[in-house]
């Protein structure tokens, strides 16, 4: 019979401890990394992210477009899908809320009577006139003429470029932010400035690296971007649910 010294009885025992800690350790290591199974965009500069980003979003076919948005003239609530061609959705504001359909450059506004009942004079009293003319209107589809003033910016609620463009570009030096989740999906942060006095923006981790996310600087709203290159139906409306209000809508 073979008698093992009290140290070779150790070294055998140590020795799949050893291993088992080593791939303890492994598996631990492993599982820490937040770009497992990610789309690599997490490591990357800050700079590198937002071109990504502003890559992905300029290639996309179409995208909806959600949340509250902050200035001079009020705030703003947006519920819109886009795409190169139209778009369709809603715009809310202190006093009320429309709807928006461009197929093309055919633009169409949508509300209820009370939006259009004040007509010219917006601070007075409805008159008669006025509210049989909003009777008509209401939740009736009605065409922007494209010479009317408020054409070129409705239409501005509609256009996929112009609203990316204007909505979620950072400002100031791009700086790297903290991991997140949008919508369960995992996304990394790029900041306008240390503190994101220039803008926050999520970008997604997994699948392209598309915007998810957009807090503008100074609280000045947040929008949600989602649906990317989900397409969606457009149709101009048809002639029953149409009025033609005339060369001019009203100033409301």
């Amino acid at each position: 019979m073979t008698v093992r010294t009290p140290s070779s009885r150790i070294r055998r025992a140590v020795t799949p401890l050893a291993l088992c800690a080593g791939l303890t350790v492994g598996l631990t290591a492993c599982a820490a990394d937040p770009d497992e199974g990610t789309n690599g965009v997490g490591k990357l500069s800050a700079p590198e992210i937002e071109q990504k980003a502003q890559t992905a979003a300029d290639a996309a076919k179409a995208v909806r477009l959600a949340g509250t948005l902050v200035s001079k003239g009020g705030t703003f609530k947006l519920n819109m899908r886009l795409k190169q061609d139209g778009a369709t959705g809603s715009v809310t504001t202190k006093n009320s809320t429309f709807e928006l359909l461009r197929v093309g450059d055919a633009l169409y506004l949508k509300a209820d009577a009370g939006f259009w009942s004040h007509g010219d004079k917006a601070d007075e009293a409805p008159t008669e006139a006025d509210t049989e003319a909003a009777d008509k209107l209401d939740d009736m589809y009605v065409k922007v003429p494209q010479g009317d003033p408020s054409y070129k910016q409705l239409r501005g609620f509609t256009d996929m470029d112009l609203l990316l463009d204007g909505l979620i570009g950072l400002h100031g030096e791009a700086v790297k932010g903290d991991r997140d989740q949008i919508g369960g999906v995992r996304t990394v942060k790029v900041k306008g400035g240390e503190d994101g006095e220039g803008g926050t923006l999520d970008v997604a981790l997994e699948g392209s690296p598309f915007p998810l996310q957009f807090a503008r600087g100074g609280g000045a709203g947040v929008v949600v971007l989602s649906e990317w290159d989900r397409d969606f139906p457009l149709a101009e409306p048809s002639t029953e649910e149409t009025l033609d209000y005339g060369k001019q809508l009203p100033r409301t």
